[in-house]
């Protein structure tokens, strides 16, 4: 659907009638959506999606390894130990249920690390803006000393 809007808006204006522009979850002004055209991060949103990606790692690790399910005090998890037994036996179930093991608890690691990623990275955006905001803030001042907003300093590249 979003892609037909494209392509309508991109039809108009090689028609001459409406200059391109793409919007992306858009709420109208007159909804509470911002209308300025400034981009607006809180830090308490990159917080919160921090959070819930820890959140999520935390669930993520402490559920779905299958690999040491049931391991009690060995290394090898009974779903491992299943394979093994089943292959000794020759069944080609157990070569089949081991590679499942392997690639799942390959898919729960590059999960976790996205995971950690997110968290860590959104972390340090946070942390890097308000460092960015404290530096700009204290060069760009309007000719009372208030600062400068993003939507004024626009109309100096227009």
């Amino acid at each position: 659907m979003a892609w037909d809007e494209w392509e309508q808006i991109k039809a108009a204006q090689a028609a001459g009638r409406k200059s391109p522009h793409m919007r992306l979850n858009h709420v109208p002004a007159d909804d509470g959506g911002g209308g300025s055209g400034d981009l607006v991060v809180y830090q308490d949103d990159l917080g919160a999606v921090g959070h819930e990606a820890n959140l999520l790692y935390d669930d993520v690790k402490s559920q779905a390894d299958i690999a040491a399910a049931g391991a009690g005090t060995g290394s090898t998890g009974s779903t491992m130990q299943a394979a093994a037994a089943l292959k000794s036996h020759g069944f080609q179930t157990g070569g089949a249920l081991q590679t499942t093991v392997e690639m799942w608890t390959s898919q729960v690691k590059a999960v976790l690390q996205a995971c950690a990623h997110i968290s860590d990275h959104l972390n340090y955006t946070k942390k890097r803006h308000a460092e960015d905001d404290a530096e700009i803030g204290a060069v760009l001042h309007g000719r009372d000393g208030s600062a400068v907003s993003v939507s004024q300093l626009n109309e100096y590249f227009t």
